[in-house]
């Protein structure tokens, strides 16, 4: 099989384009996955999944896994990650190990269904989980009790 990066350097001078080796290095620097997992690292993932460190196949995926755990763990608490920071300084071990255990059954299972336990949200993550979590906008809700109270 042909190396991409090295038939296009191939054309580029073929046709006589300048500075082929620039464009390739650009293409190749905008390709790179920029860590965003906010409070996992890929570390820890590791070690809940009991994963050794030294291997590094899957690391791609288990960041994917640790940024989607983290953002459906908020999207659940209906709280960004800067309220919770401002609220609590950090973010709470059981929220952490929520986030955890979310990864790891995505790493585990792969797939939306597992015939073994079909829960909609394990008990042990609802859990830890429900003490963070925001119920209504603190503006909606006074909102709504201010237009129920004009009405009665």
């Amino acid at each position: 099989m042909i190396n991409v990066f090295v038939f296009r350097e191939a054309v580029a001078s073929l046709f006589c384009l300048s500075k082929p080796m620039q464009t390739i290095s650009r293409e190749r620097k905008d390709k790179k996955k920029i860590n965003m997992l906010k409070w996992l690292t890929l570390e820890r993932i590791k070690q809940q999944c009991r994963i050794e460190p030294e291997f590094t196949d899957e690391d791609a995926i288990l960041t994917e896994y640790g940024e989607s755990a983290e953002e459906t763990l908020l999207n659940y608490l209906n709280r960004s990650y800067e309220d919770i920071m401002s609220v609590y300084g950090r973010i709470p071990a059981p929220l952490r190990q929520a986030s955890l255990m979310l990864v790891d059954t995505s790493y585990q299972y792969r797939s939306p269904v597992s015939t073994q336990n079909m829960s909609l949200v394990p008990y042990t993550f609802d859990l830890m989980v429900k003490p963070y979590m925001r119920l209504a906008d603190k503006y909606e809700t006074n909102k709504e009790i201010g237009n129920g109270c004009k009405n009665l």
